[in-house]
């Protein structure tokens, strides 16, 4: 059917090329094959369309993949602002207790944690070429951390005072009782070693270093007393303390400088 009206309005051009008799006959065939035209343009149409739309799709695919990578991208951004926002933060917070200090200190940074369930110490990027000597005191910006007990070229050892081999001399800084505060190897208590019954000592007591012994110097907070216990039948109180220092969350310390280490590195520094 198709192939005779396609053959028969070829005819009917033909003779139309010569006369103008078929012309009405003429449009009424173009009508009557204009629906065939469209039939057989159909499949094209349709390709192209789907071509289109799956052209399109790719786009929108890649375009999002662009966003996804773009979105991940200010992810990590904003999740570095977090990280250089908080060590800011913790930054002008050392800097304010550095105010408070009676010596030269320098800021220092944890480059290493060695902590097992006996021991506790952390290594920190300044050392000997900084000026750093054994057994000098090292704070975080809310008290005594620990001491130097190694010290490298360009690295030190510190020891936590929460360490069980760590000790210091402390006063009770309401009334000046002196003690010393040693470590037990847990990150949120120490103990006072032989504290007689007759000590006035209370919770929340603050503690501070004594200065005696000449390894601290005077006047570095320490801890906070948590419990005091009192035995009828011991000398000595049970007395357990809060050390004041985040011995598991600071990043910055300050390594304090005795007056003779400050002229030494002075005269280091004219030399």
């Amino acid at each position: 059917m198709l192939l005779s009206l396609v053959l028969l309005s070829i005819a009917l051009a033909t003779l139309d090329a010569y006369t103008d008799y078929l012309r009405s006959t003429r449009a009424l065939v173009l009508q009557m094959v204009t629906p065939v035209y469209y039939i057989a343009e159909a499949p094209y149409l349709i390709g192209n369309s789907l071509n289109e739309s799956l052209s399109s799709r790719k786009n929108l695919l890649a375009q999002l993949e662009r966003q996804r990578e773009q979105l991940l991208a200010l992810s990590h951004t904003a999740q570095r602002y977090r990280t250089l926002k908080a060590d800011n933060d913790r930054m002008r917070v050392l800097l304010g207790s550095k105010e408070k200090l009676p010596g030269s200190v320098l800021i220092a940074e944890i480059v290493s944690a060695r902590s097992t369930p006996s021991s506790h110490q952390v290594i920190i990027d300044k050392g000997s070429s900084d000026g750093m000597q054994v057994g000098q005191a090292v704070l975080d910006a809310e008290g005594l951390f620990g001491q130097l007990v190694e010290v490298g070229n360009t690295t030190s050892r510190v020891l936590l005072l929460i360490d069980r081999d760590h000790a210091v001399p402390v006063q009770v800084t309401r009334n000046g009782a002196r003690s010393i505060a040693g470590g037990t190897g847990s990150r949120d208590s120490l103990i006072l070693e032989n504290v007689p019954v007759s000590m006035d000592i209370m919770v929340g007591d603050l503690l501070e270093t004594s200065g005696l012994g000449g390894r601290f110097p005077v006047g570095y907070p320490v801890a906070e007393v948590a419990s005091v216990v009192l035995d009828a039948t011991s000398v000595f109180a049970e007395v357990k303390v809060r050390p004041l220092a985040r011995t598991n969350q600071s990043r910055f310390l300050l390594v304090v400088f005795a007056a003779d280490q400050q002229r030494s590195v002075r005269l280091d520094e004219e030399v």
